[in-house]
């Protein structure tokens, strides 16, 4: 599995604090089944974007796990005026392995008029918004609409392995089921901060997924389609996601 939204790098932001931290993220990850992690430290008003200092740690990283599991570039981005500007002025700073697409945050309380815009520039440019957790958005929540008008758009979807459970609540458990229902979701992934409270795990979502809609459907959102992000190949939708039949009781004799 491939992992595209990570906070695993040290001191950059709210994710790994210590060097240390980070190595027992990687180990965790590794152990799990996680081949290849995007490390993807916020660029916000709290959390500069130093594109150079992250390519350093993750040469660091690299060098003390032997490439175990595979570091790529990312950023979690937020929609402010200097970041969309900056972006546009450098396709490519921001977004995963240096390709087209970019994971996008929205703020929990309020989401920018303009949005539509935003991403109508970004894909003029290349550049392919990639929505993380809209599942947890407090204002996406009861507005799913919205999510799929920005997919129609072109935009990609993300959605936490951690929401698949009740981790962020009963409200986020059911915008990730519905999301995955009405199709709307390309990638899971796990938003890891730490090993105790976000860790960066995928094996207990791909076990739900495969559960829910069957092993090609976990495929897809935990390894094919994040193999096309990070080597900046089109990504695709699942089938139409439904819930598996229930054996009739004749079945069971089969």
């Amino acid at each position: 599995m491939i992992d595209v939204h990570t906070h695993v790098l040290w001191g950059l932001d709210d994710g790994a604090k210590t060097r240390d931290d980070s190595l027992a993220m990687l180990r965790m990850a590794a152990d799990s089944g996680t081949t290849g992690m995007v490390a993807s430290p916020h660029a916000n008003l709290q959390f500069k974007y130093d594109a150079a200092l992250v390519a350093d740690r993750i040469a660091d990283l690299t060098a003390a796990t032997g490439g175990v599991p595979k570091l790529y570039r990312g950023c979690d981005f937020h929609l402010s005026l200097d970041n969309i500007q900056d972006a546009l002025r450098a396709p490519f700073k921001y977004t995963i392995n240096q390709g087209p697409y970019l994971l996008v945050e929205f703020a929990d309380i309020f989401i920018p008029p303009t949005t539509d815009e935003v991403f109508r520039q970004f894909l003029d440019c290349g550049i392919i918004p990639v929505l993380t957790h809209p599942e947890r958005n407090p204002i996406l929540q009861d507005h799913l609409a919205r999510v799929a008008h920005w997919v129609e758009m072109g935009c990609l979807a993300q959605v936490t392995a951690q929401s698949l459970t009740d981790r962020f609540g009963k409200a986020a458990q059911r915008a990730a089921w519905q999301l995955l229902r009405d199709n709307l979701v390309h990638v899971i992934a796990s938003d890891a901060h730490d090993t105790v409270h976000r860790p960066p795990r995928l094996d207990s979502a791909r076990d739900m997924l495969t559960r829910e809609f069957g092993p090609q459907s976990a495929a897809l959102l935990l390894v094919r389609n994040p193999e096309a992000l990070v080597a900046a190949m089109p990504a695709f939708l699942p089938e139409a996601q439904h819930r598996r039949p229930e054996k009739r009781w004749y079945e069971f004799w089969r």
